[in-house]
């Protein structure tokens, strides 16, 4: 028995588009990042970047289970003595709404090289309108 290993560059290029208004965030992001792990696919790698390119548009307003409209929090630590700050999704989502989207698939990809450039293959987008309508992304509709 032999194992095959397929390579980043021998792997079809496959584009995905999400609208963040119709999924639930976490398990949207689970999805994403999923896709750009490329397991869903029959050829994954562990060790290739064979994964898709991802679009998601309309990310100003995710939906979010429960409370955490209201409760959830976005910690990150400056570097000084008692330096560690939190952040409320509200303000995160006036500020910069695509860091929610963003974030949430960036915690569950690999922390290595690997994952950065998986993650580089992720656009969000804060409107309908982006300009990869060239590539002909594929809507997803079910997780």
């Amino acid at each position: 028995m032999t194992t095959t290993h397929v390579r980043a560059q021998d792997t079809e290029e496959r584009w995905l588009l999400y609208d963040a208004r119709e999924h639930t965030l976490g398990r949207m992001a689970a999805a994403i990042a999923r896709n750009l792990m490329g397991k869903d696919r029959p050829t994954y790698t562990p060790s290739e970047n064979g994964g898709a390119h991802v679009v998601v548009i309309h990310c100003t307003k995710p939906r979010l289970s429960g409370t955490k409209a209201d409760t959830k929090i976005y910690p990150h630590y400056t570097g000084y003595i008692g330096g560690l700050r939190e952040v409320k999704i509200e303000e995160v989502a006036e500020r910069r709404p695509e860091d929610i989207v963003t974030l949430a698939v960036r915690r569950m990809l690999p922390k290595t090289r690997l994952g950065h450039s998986m993650l580089k293959r992720l656009k969000v987008y804060t409107g309908a309108d982006h300009p990869h309508t060239a590539q002909q992304p594929v809507k997803v509709t079910e997780l």
